[in-house]
């Protein structure tokens, strides 16, 4: 398993990997990531300053990613952690997570996130790495079809 920074020539399988995903789960709505415009570049999108998306790889294939971004001020936010199926109970999204939780700590003073309370699997890992429920969006929000909301202080 190797995890490593996107490559430009990424960009159509995490594309591909995050929309399967959110159609697996009846996702592929309005207010989801099924439609953020820059779905289809996130090499060219997390170049900015204070940003960075991983992949896992395991013999070449492509199995899924994560990624960090600003968001407002020191908060920044965990986005699109999607894996492939197959990929799913490996223990990947814990190593992803290790890799993006260190990076937003060293920019960061806390990590904001947007999900769905029916992705239950993704709900008990933000549990387990200590973010807290909101009851409601930080302001500035811009997946409107998400219904949870997580919030973690990076340093303590």
């Amino acid at each position: 398993m190797n995890i490593r920074h996107i490559q430009q020539k990424d960009n159509p399988l995490i594309h591909s990997i995050i929309q399967r995903s959110l159609e697996a789960h009846h996702l592929a709505i309005p207010g989801s990531a099924y439609y953020d415009p820059q779905l289809g570049k996130l090499y060219e999108h997390y170049t900015a300053d204070g940003a960075a998306y991983w992949v896992a790889e395991d013999d070449g294939e492509l199995l899924g990613g994560i990624g960090i971004g600003p968001f407002d001020g020191d908060i920044c936010e965990l986005q699109k952690l999607y894996l492939k199926p197959e990929a799913q109970g490996r223990g990947i999204s814990r190593q992803l997570m290790d890799t993006a939780l260190s990076f937003a700590a060293a920019h960061y003073n806390k990590c904001y996130l947007e999900t769905m309370h029916q992705l239950k699997t993704a709900c008990i890992l933000y549990d387990k790495y200590g973010f807290q429920l909101l009851d409601q969006p930080l302001p500035g929000s811009e997946h409107s079809a998400m219904d949870a909301w997580y919030l973690k202080d990076l340093h303590k």
